[in-house]
Formats: structure tokens, C-alpha cells, sequence
């Protein structure tokens, strides 16, 4: 098959999506599938082989992003035309999105979107100066008006496709989770990684994977590490990420006294230095409540990590019995609590990474990409349900 799929977001720039896009690219190559993908040009970014960068501008509250030129796109038709793709895959629903629906028309080409943020509970943190309730509507609107465009949606989740359909979204929806690498997250470099970082060797380490955003609730871990020290004096925090909500972290960290416990170290290169890391710590921690997948949990539980996790959205489909995992109340004591419990307990953090690696092994990256496949082929042959 081949594929054309568009994103407002892919690598250098580091969050959920552009994973999620390298992962299933490498899965779907591997099945025979020609996958070429439209996404941003950064300052950073390099040539890479069936990638078209696209020139792009800072987004106004996000500079992190950017914002793809519409017209750029709109005048590879004629080229992209002569290709014979068989699909669109929607990545993003900003830029990438209205100029894919309309590439689809010129080309008259079925179109599939996968939905990957919970866009309700993200807005406002943006727009802090619009009410909540309005810009929650926004987004059900927007979502909902999006998703209907398409021939066909990808949910991550049994409970992101149940907001779809409570938006009023009609069009036929897949539940086609992003799926983990295998071997990506195994035998890292657990002391050297400490070394590294000044982190003695017998510390016990709380590690947390993702973007520094506000709807990542990472104020709420903090909240928990406040507590925890309590019982564990030398508890460390690590936050590997960037984003947003940084400097209110760091000013966060200042009040709360939290300096010898927090440790932020930035963005991580995933194919060593995030394994590193993983194999650093001693549990994963996550308080969003905002994921529709949560894919970072499933790399923790690859890499062996017990992980102590809320359950909101799309974790729910991860937190099960026998994932390696402790789900404590949603509140930052019960929390503290669990991470207490199982940074005490060796052996228990053994059983539990155990049961992590082997759950891990059910969301291998080819299970996914095959699904995926199957959907091309039914989209291609003129069938989305």
C-alpha cells in the first residue's frame, strides 16, 4: 500500500504523536506499506528519506510547535497526484487537517484520522483568559465537526471512542492503540545513567516521562513527593521532559523546598538515553488525566517498571489486573502512599516489574501496525467499518 499521512507535529519535536507516527511508520514499513509523511520543517530538523518538511512559523502559545504554510502544501498536489497514493492519514487536526481534507478531494483519495488528544480538557490551559466551559464546547465542536469530515476515525482508547460518540461523531471509529517497539525499552545503563546525573546509587527514584505541560497534572506529583519524604527523606523525583508549564514547575520547586527531591533533566534521546533512564529509576509515576492512550506507561512497563498511575481516559485501558501497576485514589497523600509502599519494597517492585514487562509484551508495535493495515485495506477497497 501506499500511504500520504500529515501532521502539524513530528521528530525533532518530542511529544506523544510524533512517537506514535515513527512507531506505526516502522511497523507498516515492515508489512510492505510505502508511508510518506507531510509535517513541519524545524530549525533542527533533518532531510530524511519520504518525509516532505514543510515550511513553518512558531505557534503564539505553544512556540514549541509550529504552524505548517497551507499553501506550501496545497501546491504539492500535482506531484503528490502522480505518486498514486491509496490513502490520507490525518495525524493533527490544525494545518494538517484542512489540508488533507482538501488534498483528498483534488485527489479523490478516502481519508482516516486518528485522534490522538483530549482536546476538552486542553484548550483552556492555553487560553487562560476565556472560560473553561466555553472553550470546552469549542473543542466538542471542533472535534466533533473534524471527525464527521473523514471516512473513518483511530481511537487509542475504548474511552476516547466513547467522547467521540457522546460528541455526536457518526463516522466509523477503530480502536488501534500506538503499540511499543520490541526490545526498544530493555538493558539500559542503569548506573552509568546515575553516574551521569549525581544521583547516588541506592536513591530511590520516581521517574516521569512526558511533556512538562499543565494538562500532565506533574504539579500533582509534586504535590505527592511533598508528602512521601515525609517517610522516604532522600525520595527523588526525576522529570524527563520539557514544556509549557516549566517554569511554574520550577517556581513550584522553589516554594515547596523541594530542590534535593525534584531533579528535571530535560528532553530525552529515545533510542539511549530515554532506555537509560528508564532503567534508572526504580517506578514510573503518571497523574494526567487528560491521555487518551497514555503510551508512556506501556514503555515504562517495557523497560520493567513498576508504575504508580491515576486512572483517567485512555489509561483505564492500560491500569488493569496484572499490568505491574498501583492505581491509588486521585488525591496527592494516597498517592504518596503507593509510592511510599512500593519504593520500600523491593521485592515487591521485582513482582511488579515482572508482571509490567510481560503485560508490555501484549501492545508489541507489530500487533498495532497490522491492525492498522487491515484498516487501509478495507478504506482503499471503498469499506471504514
Amino acid at each position: 500500500m501506499n500511504i500520504l499521512m500529515i501532521s502539524d507535529v513530528y521528530f525533532p519535536r518530542v511529544n506523544g504523536v510524533s512517537t506514535s507516527i515513527e512507531t506505526f511508520r516502522n511497523g507498516l514499513a515492515k508489512r510492505g506499506a510505502k508511508v510518506t509523511l507531510i509535517a513541519p520543517a524545524y530549525s533542527d530538523s533533518l532531510e530524511q528519506e519520504d518525509i516532505i518538511r514543510i515550511p513553518s512559523r512558531k505557534v503564539l502559545f505553544d512556540p514549541e510547535d509550529r504552524m505548517m504554510a497551507s499553501d506550501s502544501i496545497k501546491r504539492l498536489a500535482q506531484d503528490l497526484g502522480k505518486k498514486q497514493f491509496d490513502l490520507i492519514h490525518i495525524q493533527t487536526p490544525f494545518v494538517a487537517h484542512y489540508a488533507a481534507v482538501s488534498l483528498a478531494k483534488e485527489l479523490g483519495l478516502p481519508t482516516v484520522v486518528t485522534y490522538h488528544t483530549f482536546f476538552e480538557e486542553y484548550l483552556y490551559h492555553y487560553v487562560p483568559f476565556l472560560p473553561a466551559a466555553w472553550m470546552r464546547g469549542l473543542a466538542r465542536r471542533f472535534s466533533r465537526t473534524q471527525c464527521n469530515a473523514v471516512d473513518a476515525i483511530v481511537v487509542p482508547s475504548s474511552a476516547m471512542m466513547q467522547t467521540l460518540k457522546n460528541y455526536g461523531v457518526e463516522k466509523p471509529m477503530h480502536i488501534i492503540p500506538t503499540g511499543i517497539p520490541e526490545e526498544m525499552f530493555i538493558n539500559g545503563e542503569r548506573e552509568a545513567f546515575r553516574k551521569r546525573h549525581g544521583i547516588a546509587e541506592k536513591a530511590p527514584v520516581a521517574l516521569f516521562v512526558g511533556r512538562v505541560a499543565f494538562e500532565k497534572n506533574v504539579e500533582f506529583l509534586l504535590q505527592a513527593v511533598r508528602h512521601a519524604r515525609k517517610e522516604i527523606q532522600d525520595i527523588l523525583l526525576i522529570v524527563a521532559g520539557e514544556g509549557p508549564a516549566l517554569k511554574s514547575i520550577e517556581k513550584q520547586l522553589r516554594a515547596w523546598r523541594l530542590g534535593e527531591n525534584v531533579k528535571l533533566i530535560g528532553y530525552m534521546d529515545r533510542q539511549k538515553q530515554l532506555k537509560d533512564c528508564y532503567s534508572a529509576a526504580d517506578a514510573f509515576v503518571f497523574a494526567s488525566r487528560t491521555e487518551t492512550q497514555g503510551l508512556v506507561l506501556l514503555e515504562a512497563m517495557a523497560a520493567g517498571l513498576p508504575v504508580i498511575s491515576t486512572a483517567h481516559m485512555g489509561t483505564c485501558d492500560i491500569l488493569k489486573p496484572g499490568s505491574g501497576s498501583v492505581v491509588p485514589e486521585d488525591d496527592p497523600e494516597s498517592f504518596a502512599r503507593s509510592m511510599v509502599k512500593v519504593l520500600s519494597d523491593s521485592q515487591l517492585r521485582r513482582a511488579l516489574g515482572v508482571q509490567a514487562r510481560s503485560y508490555a509484551a501484549q501492545w508489541h508495535s507489530g500487533v498495532m501496525a497490522e491492525k492498522m493495515m487491515n484498516l487501509y485495506e478495507k478504506l482503499a477497497s471503498g469499506s471504514s467499518t
